[in-house]
């Protein structure tokens, strides 16, 4: 018995070193590429530049990735690939194993039979870092995928007496602006591809190595054409034909940015031979010796799985960009050689500023200054720091300047390896751009929607990141950038409405009403005020005062959790994850469950935590609830499931909540460790009662990173019911606060319209107590010599409003401005559509006074109608000659909006009989991307009339091609012409 006993103990044991010395046992790459996760399972490096894997979907928002879990076909296995994007780009050179008559095309009239496509089932397919297999059903060819940082490896397998062959497909996935390919002997290729998607301007050149002579026909064009031996043009493909009965034949396909002979050089260093097991090993051992940076002990098997998934996902962006020589393509598409750092790309940083870098700082440090040096070059080739730069392209998608905290947050932490200087004039170079609605966030101190769209989530993600600005100038001694940057980050005090307790989006001086804090609209960045108003990250106790202290802030916190989930508004399709309005599928709501710890309610931190964790992650191939974002979905999981989280990256501080497992190590690169050891932590018992660090009783909500990375030992005593006294004392309670002089927000010019007929009353109020207000009415500056608002006034022209709050010391804000215009007829209007409350334009008469939208559809000029005709008649007032009738519309197909497909004009005397006077035929292409702006205007003979009825006829429903489809589109309007 005691043999028995004492062999189960070796086994466990062996068991547990095991899973600590191979942690890619527990990994699952299957895990997001289901639902919206947007993952691939093919096989990379911990931070490759080859993602090989297979492509099973072609287009759509499901298939960002290339993969999705739902599908049963494989069109075959390219190099490139995104993780957790929520944009489609990649999936560069991609090759396809057949038997038997070779196809230039993935589907012959829609089936696999004739075509290079196959079918496959999941039960044949294995997937674990760095290697990939599937069996195809077509041929019943087994395809391996395996990788080294810049070269991918295939190996298929035929059957015995079958006839092989291989596709090179160039066309695949985006738009081919020039490609390349030449055979250089019987096995051996070069070629590249220049496409335009996501990244407008992505070169990949690539050379390939067969196992096997082979014998091989060009199509150019859908040509084949057995003479050629090299071809350019926009539409290449190749057939590779072999032997019979010489399998498995393997490829090794090396990739570069910068040139065919830099493809060579990696190919050479780093594949020069063959032996597919042990590439595929040294793979393995890659990812086991990354993802031994953390070990955990203890857990479920699920958890396991789910937490070293999470941080292998955190491994795969950014992508290493640089040939082995140190040559790689910059931000101004040029080549450039890498000086004492590693260049990457694939910067998802709206995302991954939040917890992925953070994360980095902790066990990533080289990687971390490596990242910054690339931004500093990027800075230098491109003129100022990375948005979301991908293969060398800036795309200019999201909002803020995040690359700033990633810097703050390392330099706060101390890490070494970059110059802090010529980061801190990168980033105020970032700060001073008037662009994306920064010109009016530096002139008013907010951004409103007439500036820009998305400009509540602009004016509080621009103040975050000025805050860490002035952070880092705090750390140089530039006091006056310190001043001036900690000013500016309180400008998201100018878009806090006290009254009703939410960021609330600014229109025309004033508050946007009706306001509702579910509504998706465009105000918001992915999201609505409920999911955006806790984002204040850098002056928590700033925000725990606008309302009205702890207690209502902590009912505050209550009430997103348990609020109603419905949303109102706009289709959003990233607003997944909801527990009430909390939205765990998009990363704006990301700290929001840490926020209890600056209430001294850590307990409430702690339940939510480990429900999120319990119920938004899971083993499966949905286990995401949300796109995983290049990492940042599984690194709040891993910092999460460690009990920690950086709330304020550029703060060296993290929030406390529940950590998963008995015991987390991370392995940190100084050699030393730091331990988290959990004592009695179960599904039930999740609840902090009592913590030592380093052996000495520790109370605190937070953990200090300098804690952290001079190693030791955090110890939690868990139970199931919450320890009220633990973490919640004055000097335990976690704090985010921007010292110095507060803000005077700017006041607010209230009036029941922008536009009028004969005369509108203004009101302008304060948003302090103590503070005094002074305006102008004719457009010019005021100062304290201006006119004090004492009451209401009545304006009865088209007048400019301009008003500054001064405070009893003297402080004053910036200046708020707001444009009453008067409308120039006496024109009344009927319409008998229905627009979207969020693009109503402030009513019927917008499209009739005289006020024309720009190019930006959601600053509030535009009238939106969403699968309906528009419909209107317009009453002049009197019967008058009529010369010439229009209207505008705008189109933006990438927000589902249309211009209508035709517009036509009626016309009548006495309102009852209508007969025909213009039609007006759409000349803009439907696939025309971009914002279009088009008067459908015609000239007519004078015709007399008092009513005109317009309509102008919806796109319809959205069409297969675009992400949206099967949707209904939008018409946007604004303005009706008539002379």
């Amino acid at each position: 018995m005691r043999l028995i006993s004492l062999l189960f103990w070796w086994l466990f044991l062996s068991a547990v070193i095991f899973a600590q010395q191979e942690p890619a046992r527990y990994v699952d790459p299957f895990i997001g590429t289901g639902g919206h996760g947007h993952t691939f399972p093919g096989a990379t490096m911990p931070f490759g530049m080859v993602q090989l894997s297979p492509d099973t979907r072609l287009s759509g928002w499901d298939g960002c990735s290339g993969y999705h879990y739902s599908d049963n076909v494989i069109y075959g296995f390219s190099h490139t690939h995104l993780s957790g994007t929520g944009i489609s780009d990649y999936g560069d050179i991609l090759l396809m194993p057949m038997v038997g008559e070779p196809s230039l095309d993935a589907l012959v009239d829609g089936k696999t039979e004739q075509g290079y496509a196959s079918p496959f089932s999941h039960r044949n397919e294995r997937a674990m870092p760095g290697y990939y297999r599937v069996l195809l059903d077509d041929g019943d060819i087994k395809a391996e995928l395996t990788v080294t940082n810049r070269v991918g490896l295939h190996r298929y397998t035929y059957p015995s007496g079958s006839r092989p062959s291989i596709i090179l497909d160039l066309v695949h996935r985006d738009t081919v602006v020039d490609s390349y390919l030449r055979i250089i002997d019987a096995t051996h290729i070069e070629g590249y591809r220049r496409s335009s998607g996501w990244a407008k301007d992505q070169i990949v050149y690539f050379v390939a190595e067969f196992s096997q002579p082979f014998g091989f026909e060009i199509a150019l064009d859908g040509k084949l054409d057995r003479r050629l031996k090299k071809a350019r043009g926009k539409s290449i493909k190749a057939v590779f034909r072999f032997p019979l009965s010489r399998s498995p034949i393997e490829v090794k396909v090396a990739l570069s940015a910068v040139s065919l002979d830099g493809a060579r050089r990696n190919l050479v260093a780093e594949l020069p031979g063959w032996n597919f097991a042990s590439v595929r090993d040294r793979a393995i051992d890659a990812w086991n010796r990354e993802l031994n940076r953390i070990e955990v002990t203890g857990g479920s098997e699920n958890q396991r799985k789910i937490f070293y998934t999470a941080l292998y996902h955190t491994m795969i962006a950014p992508n290493l960009f640089m040939d082995v020589d140190g040559q790689f393509r910059g931000r101004d598409l040029q080549n450039h050689v890498a000086r004492d750092f590693t260049n990457y790309s694939v910067f998802s940083l709206w995302d991954t500023f939040r917890a992925a870098h953070p994360l980095y700082t902790i066990i990533e440090q080289q990687r971390t200054a490596d990242f910054i040096n690339t931004f500093l070059a990027q800075y230098s080739q491109g003129g100022r720091l990375p948005v979301w730069e991908l293969a060398g392209n800036e795309t200019d998608t999201m909002i803020g300047y995040h690359a700033v905290p990633v810097i703050a947050d390392a330099a706060l932490k101390n890490i070494p390896g970059f110059d802090r200087e010529k980061t801190l004039a990168a980033m105020k170079h970032s700060a001073e751009l008037k662009q994306f609605g920064l010109g009016a966030y530096l002139d008013q101190g907010y951004i409103s929607m007439e500036d820009d769209r998305e400009s509540v989530s602009k004016t509080l993600e621009y103040a975050y990141d000025d805050w860490c600005i002035s952070e880092m100038a705090r750390l140089l001694g530039h006091e006056a950038d310190y001043q001036r940057f900690a000013s500016r980050a309180q400008y998201y005090r100018n878009v806090f409405d006290e009254k009703t307790g939410f960021a609330r989006p600014r229109k025309n001086g004033g508050w946007l009403s009706p306001f509702d804090p579910r509504e998706v609209d465009f105000n918001f960045t992915e999201a609505n005020s409920w999911q955006y108003s806790f984002f204040v990250p850098h002056d928590v106790s700033g925000l725990i005062d606008l309302l009205s202290g702890k207690e209502n802030f902590a009912r505050k916190l209550d009430e997103l959790f348990t609020t109603e989930s419905k949303t109102t508004g706009r289709e959003q399709a990233d607003i997944t994850g909801l527990i009430g309005q909390y939205a765990h599928g998009n990363e704006p709501s990301h700290h929001m469950a840490y926020l209890y710890d600056y209430v001294g309610q850590p307990w409430k931190t702690q339940a939510r935590v480990r429900q999120i964790v319990d119920q938004l992650y899971s083993a499966r191939p949905d286990g995401l609830s949300g796109n995983e974002d290049c990492g940042q979905m599984s690194a709040w999981y891993v910092l999460s499931a460690a009990g920690f989280y950086p709330v304020t990256p550029g703060a060296p501080i993290y929030a406390i909540g529940a950590p998963l497992f008995p015991e987390l190590r991370f392995n940190l690169e100084s050699g030393k460790s730091f331990v988290v050891k959990v004592r009695d932590v179960s599904a039930k018992n999740v609840y902090v009662q009592s913590a030592t660090l380093n052996g000495e009783p520790y109370s605190r909500s937070y953990l200090l990173h300098k804690d952290l990375i001079r190693g030791g030992e955090l110890v939690f005593q868990m139970g199931p019911q919450p320890n009220m006294r633990w973490g919640s004392g004055s000097d335990d309670i976690l704090v985010s606060k921007i010292a110095g002089e507060e803000l005077v927000p700017v006041p607010l010019i209230e009036a029941p319209a922008n536009t009028f007929k004969r005369q509108i009353e203004i009101g302008i109020r304060a948003r302090g107590n103590d503070q005094r207000v002074y305006f102008t009415t004719n457009g010019s500056e005021p100062d304290t010599s201006s006119r004090v608002v004492e009451k209401s006034f009545v304006i009865r022209d088209t007048t400019t409003v301009k008003a500054i709050a001064v405070n009893s010391n003297g402080a004053r804000s910036l200046t708020t401005t707001a444009l009453l215009h008067r409308i120039p007829q006496d024109w009344s209007i009927e319409i008998a559509s229905h627009y979207g409350s969020q693009y109503a334009a402030g009513g019927d008469l917008a499209v009739i006074d005289g006020v024309r939208g720009n190019a930006n559809f959601s600053t509030g000029a535009w009238q939106g109608y969403q699968g309906q005709d528009f419909v209107a008649v317009i009453d002049l007032g009197k019967v008058q000659d009529v010369r010439k009738l229009g209207a505008g519309f705008l189109q933006d197909v990438a927000s589902w909006i249309w211009m209508p497909r035709r517009v036509e004009f009626e016309l009548s005397i006495d309102g009852r009989d209508f007969t025909p006077a213009a039609t007006i035929e759409n000349e803009v292409g439907d696939k025309e991307y971009g914002v279009i702006v088009r008067d459908f205007v015609q000239t007519i003979p004078p015709r007399k009339a008092r009513y005109i009825r317009v309509k102008a006829y919806n796109y319809g429903r959205i069409p297969e091609w675009h992400p949206g489809k099967g949707g209904e589109a939008w018409i946007f309007v604004d303005e009706i012409i008539v002379q």
